[in-house]
């Protein structure tokens, strides 16, 4: 059975979307079978993996709403074990219509629709990766449902704490009510500028706040990783021998490793 695996965080601009293509991709290069699945109705991830949303004709929205099957929503990439459950715009309204559905129906369970999917997707699928939106509404609150567990990417800014209390409590609150199995998989520290002092400062703060749950690997803030989405291609296809390739790769093994495989 896969894993599923949510990268969430309410706070735009922390590397959320970056990470979430750049650790399924590299997953897949070391040969695990990854589903990626944009839940964020920008769709930055499935444009940063090569997808042309003109050419999508089912997409995470359709799942979620009951209008396709799972299998329809998934686009094979070009990049090795790599697939994609891809968004559209059409995304956006989906909180309204989840509330929509669940009036006046007991059975339907508006934080449950990407789970009931994405179950039978753990049978195919070594890993799946759920790109959240930045924020805490009905979409994530799927994630958070049909997760195993959940990154948490944080920049290594001044205000890198701000807010995490509030999706800590996000988190608990969703082990009591709606997934009691849901676990902290690990906090990733990303766009670190190793030459301030204040991002080391960061670092810090964050070992000492999480502890053991930091990852190893710090993500380095750098041009060819903010390039490479442009050009449709997870960084270890845009630049094999950068820092960006390298940082990411060793993530993938720190949650390979995490997860005894």
């Amino acid at each position: 059975m896969g894993k599923i695996i949510a990268l969430v965080n309410q706070k735009g601009g922390v590397g959320k979307t970056t990470s979430s293509i750049n650790l399924a991709a590299s997953l897949g290069a070391l040969k695990k079978k990854v589903l990626l699945v944009d839940l964020d109705p920008q769709g930055n991830t499935t444009t940063g993996v090569g997808i042309n949303k003109a050419d999508i004709d089912k997409s995470v929205y359709d799942l979620i709403t009951d209008r396709c099957h799972l299998s329809d929503a998934i686009i094979k990439t070009k990049f090795k074990n790599l697939y994609v459950m891809p968004a559209t715009i059409n995304l956006a309204g989906a909180d309204i219509e989840l509330m929509e559905m669940g009036r006046g129906n007991n059975g339907f369970q508006k934080n449950g629709q990407l789970k009931k999917y994405l179950e039978e997707a753990k049978t195919v699928f070594d890993f799946i990766i759920i790109d959240c939106p930045p924020s805490l509404g009905l979409l994530t609150s799927n994630a958070l449902t049909a997760s195993d567990s959940v990154i948490i990417p944080v920049q290594c800014e001044f205000f890198a704490l701000e807010g995490i209390m509030q999706l800590l409590n996000t988190i608990m609150l969703a082990q009591k009510t709606i997934n009691p199995k849901l676990d902290i998989e690990g906090v990733l520290l990303t766009m670190l500028d190793n030459r301030t002092n204040l991002g080391l400062e960061v670092v810090e703060d964050i070992k000492s706040f999480f502890k053991e749950r930091v990852y190893d690997t710090i993500i380095p803030r750098l041009v060819r990783l903010s390039e490479a989405p442009g050009h449709g291609k997870p960084i270890i296809a845009y630049d094999p021998q950068s820092r960006g390739t390298e940082a990411y790769l060793n993530l993938a093994k720190e949650v390979i490793e995490r997860n005894g495989e």
